[in-house]
């Protein structure tokens, strides 16, 4: 038995969920993957997942292995990109996916750079704010807005952007400035419609208990920017990430709403399909962006800060 596939075979499955979507995404039959995970189970001597007709789970051994056998398996492609680095060439399409805003503001101004970089490499990039199937879609790499991590597809973190509550001076001169969570309620709000539109925002007060409050929707919308636009109007309050707001709230365009509350910070990942075999494009533009976002975000500069 190969044990570094079957840890490889095993991982899949519970990212994904299940031995038929394992398949799929390593691109074999669901009786291999059915294979490795017996094989695995019989050597170690514990059973790894409990399987019914309608639900997948792991066991406290599965549980240990599973947590493990990611390490492992991040440990080996790092290796592997180190040995392939010295002889491989970055070169071919990179198919590349990112959220529309992020992709427009901080993405479009590098691609030229590494353009110069790696003139081998033909960049092929779809913006959108809707969550792909890297797979099925044939994307090579994604960014991804998230405060999870990806469950799914193999991550770097390249930044974090705070999430802030806002809104214009006028819209503030003309509703009052809310002066506690209770407030909200008299007030109405713009809503990001990927993240289901809630009616009930949760906060963090000061001693990071979660406060919850229901504001009303004046507007639901798909893309931070028409979100953005709406607020500076003075037409509600917005819950945006800095990396969208940043500049406005230098400005003083958008003030921020109740700052003694928190909202949880966001990260921006790089995600690909698999940690082994990264091709030699795909490591060369996850270096490239990590170096690029290294240290503190252009969108998290105070007003003064050297550019």
């Amino acid at each position: 038995m190969d044990r570094l596939r079957a840890f490889e075979v095993f991982a899949t499955v519970v990212a994904r969920g299940g031995f038929a979507r394992a398949a799929d995404a390593l691109n074999t039959s669901p009786a291999n993957v059915t294979r490795y995970v017996s094989e695995l189970e019989g050597y170690l001597g514990s059973r790894l997942l409990n399987r019914t007709s309608r639900r997948l789970s792991l066991t406290e051994a599965g549980e240990a292995l599973y947590e493990r056998a990611q390490t492992i398996l991040e440990e080996v492609a790092e290796a592997e990109a180190l040995a392939s680095a010295t002889t491989l060439k970055p070169r071919g399409r990179l198919r590349v996916n990112a959220p529309l805003s992020f992709g427009i503001r901080h993405l479009a101004p590098l691609w030229p750079r590494f353009m110069v970089l790696y003139p081998d490499v033909l960049l092929d990039i779809a913006l959108t704010d809707r969550v792909v199937d890297m797979v099925e879609e044939g994307f090579d790499l994604g960014i991804r807005i998230s405060r999870g991590g990806s469950p799914t597809y193999a991550a770097r973190k390249l930044a974090t952007s705070r999430n802030v509550l806002c809104a214009s001076p006028e819209y503030l001169a003309r509703h009052g400035v809310p002066q506690t969570p209770d407030c909200l309620a008299n007030h109405v709000r713009v809503a990001y419609s990927y993240t289901g539109v809630p009616e009930d925002w949760v906060l963090l007060d000061p001693e990071g208990k979660p406060v919850t409050v229901r504001v009303p929707i004046r507007l639901v919308t798909n893309n931070g920017d028409t979100a953005r636009a709406a607020a500076l109007a003075g037409q509600g309050i917005i819950w945006q990430p800095t990396f969208l707001i940043g500049d406005d709230l230098r400005a003083g365009r958008l003030v921020p709403v109740l700052p003694d509350h928190r909202i949880p910070d966001i990260d921006i990942l790089a995600v690909y399909p698999s940690r082994r075999h990264v091709s030699a494009k795909v490591r060369a533009l996850i270096d490239f962006l990590a170096d690029a976002f290294h240290g503190t975000p252009a969108w998290e500069c105070q007003s003064g800060d050297a550019a």
